[in-house]
């Protein structure tokens, strides 16, 4: 089917394109606050999929689960990251440093789920790790003691959110294999919400300037990103391509990279390209198939 030939590449399309919005919505709305309402909104919309669908509620324990592990995939993580976007990093860098989710997991798997890694993923993790430190190098190495902490605090609190995102996936694999998924997604943006009210109440004044453009920039977040790129993965997921869209996820990078340039004027520097080039080798390192053995 030609959806399922192009649905994992769009998927990634929609994904890279939150960075963006993170950007432009800092311009119009204080983070916390703009994403509140996302969630909200988007919490709302999934459970109209449900109950036009008549998904099965999951009920106790795996309820509660889908609460919990939505508050680290989407509360910590697009919490952290938009935080980090309103203060000062480039939707480009923030684009490269959520590219290490992939290493991150090999790495975290292998350690709370006894996944053993291979020589090629282990090199792999190292790539990762050097292709971020090359992006970012030019922003920490701005003079005057000041810029560095501005800077490194901001970076910091992204790299936080890419592990709170890697725990998540983690939970979810372990412990959210039964149950409808659309059910299990409404809860998760509850649970996200859960989250992110309280620091919004507590550390903004919800600034949301109404115009054209923020309404533009929510209905995006929520249909185009919140709604769509889920209801895609959740396609991939039914027609058992997954891996493909994993497999895809080093085009999220170069992709933000590019959307940044457009919308932004943000330059593609020498140290964000090769970066970018040394992150997706190490993310397909991480990620490519064992070979198989040849049987004598």
């Amino acid at each position: 089917m030609t959806l399922d030939r192009f649905a994992p590449a769009i998927f990634v399309f929609l994904w890279s394109t939150g960075w963006i919005i993170a950007k432009y919505a800092a311009l119009h709305s204080e983070p916390f606050s703009f994403l509140t309402i996302r969630y909200a909104l988007s919490a709302v919309a999934f459970c109209a999929i449900c109950v036009a669908i008549r998904a099965k509620w999951p009920s106790g324990a795996l309820a509660w689960r889908a609460v919990y592990s939505g508050a680290f995939l989407h509360g910590f993580y697009l919490g952290g990251v938009w935080w980090a976007v309103a203060h000062g990093v480039p939707a480009g860098i923030s684009g490269i440093v959520a590219a290490m989710q992939p290493l991150l997991t090999a790495l975290a798997a292998s350690v709370l789920i006894g996944e053993r890694l291979r020589p090629s993923q282990t090199a792999g993790l190292a790539l990762g790790f050097v292709g971020i430190a090359v992006a970012i190098s030019p922003k920490l190495m701005q003079p005057g003691a000041s810029d560095l902490l501005h800077a490194g605090i901001p970076l910091a609190v992204n790299l936080v959110a890419m592990f709170a995102v890697t725990y998540g996936t983690i939970y979810q694999k372990k412990h959210l294999q039964d149950g409808d998924l659309t059910a299990i997604a409404t809860l998760q943006y509850l649970g996200a919400l859960a989250l992110t009210a309280p620091f919004a109440l507590a550390f903004e004044t919800f600034r949301f300037d109404g115009t054209f453009e923020t309404y533009a920039a929510l209905a995006w977040s929520v249909l185009g990103i919140s709604v769509g790129g889920i209801a895609l993965l959740l396609y991939l997921i039914r027609r058992g391509q997954v891996s493909r869209a994993a497999s895809l996820i080093y085009l999220c990078p170069p992709t933000v990279a590019v959307q940044a340039l457009i919308a932004f004027g943000e330059p593609l520097t020498p140290p964000l390209i090769v970066g970018t080039v040394i992150v997706a080798a190490g993310v397909y390192l991480t990620n490519r198939k064992a070979p198989r053995a040849v049987k004598a």
